[in-house]
C-alpha cells in the first residue's frame, strides 16, 4: 500500500542520515589519510551506505525497496552538497556521473569482498576507499576489522525495526577496549603505530 511505502521510504531517509550524521568522518579522513574533499566525504559515505543495503537486502521485497529510497536520499544528498561547495551545473554533472559509476564498481567489490576472505575485502577497499593509494597496510587492516564487526554488528539489528525506523548505531572506527568480536589474527597497534 502506499502508506506502507511512504512509512518506508522515511525509514529510509533516516537510515540514510544515519550513514552521514553518526559517522566521525574527521577521524575515517585522518586515520585512512583521505584528503577532506567532498569525494572521500562520498567514499566514506557509501561504504556505510553499501553496509545498509546489504542488510536491507534481506527483508524481501520491502528491504529492496528502502535500498533504493537509501540510495535516492544518498545521490539527493550528494547534489545539495555540490551545490553548496559552488560546483557549476557542468562539472555537478560529470562529477556525479562518475560518483555513480565509483558507486556501483564499489557495491560489486565489497559484495564480493564480504562473502569472501579479507584479502579479497582488503582489495575492494584499496581500490575504493582508497582510490589504490594507501601507503600503510596497518590502515587497510583497521578497514578490514571495521568492516567486519560492523558487519557482524548491523546483522544482528531485527529487521522489522530496521524496516520501521531505519535507525543504525554503527561501532567506533577505534574502539577503547576492543574485546573484538573477531578473532584478532595479528597483533592491533594503538595509535601511534607501535
Amino acid at each position: 500500500t502506499s502508506s506502507q511505502l511512504l512509512k518506508i521510504k522515511i525509514a529510509a531517509l533516516r537510515m540514510y542520515t544515519c550513514c552521514v550524521e553518526r559517522i566521525n568522518y574527521d577521524e575515517f579522513f585522518i586515520k585512512c589519510s583521505l584528503p577532506d574533499t567532498l569525494n572521500s566525504w562520498f567514499l566514506v559515505a557509501q561504504l556505510h551506505v553499501w553496509m545498509c543495503l546489504v542488510r536491507m537486502r534481506q527483508e524481501g521485497r520491502e528491504g529492496k525497496y528502502m535500498c533504493r529510497y537509501v540510495v535516492h536520499s544518498m545521490w539527493e544528498d550528494v547534489e545539495q552538497r555540490s551545490k553548496i561547495m559552488g560546483i557549476d551545473a557542468v562539472h555537478r554533472k560529470e562529477a556525479l556521473k562518475a560518483m555513480t559509476e565509483t558507486f556501483y564498481a564499489a557495491i560489486f567489490g565489497y559484495d564480493e569482498g564480504v562473502l569472501s576472505d579479507d584479502c579479497v575485502l582488503a582489495a575492494a577497499l584499496w581500490r575504493n576507499l582508497f582510490s589504490r593509494q594507501c601507503e600503510d597496510p596497518r590502515q587497510l587492516e583497521l578497514m578490514v576489522e571495521y568492516v567486519r564487526k560492523q558487519m557482524q554488528f548491523i546483522e544482528a539489528l531485527d529487521g522489522e525495526d530496521l524496516l520501521l525506523s531505519g535507525e543504525v548505531q554503527w561501532r567506533p572506527l577505534l574502539e577503547e577496549n576492543a574485546q573484538s568480536i573477531l578473532k584478532v589474527v595479528r597483533p592491533t597497534y594503538n595509535d601511534a603505530g607501535l
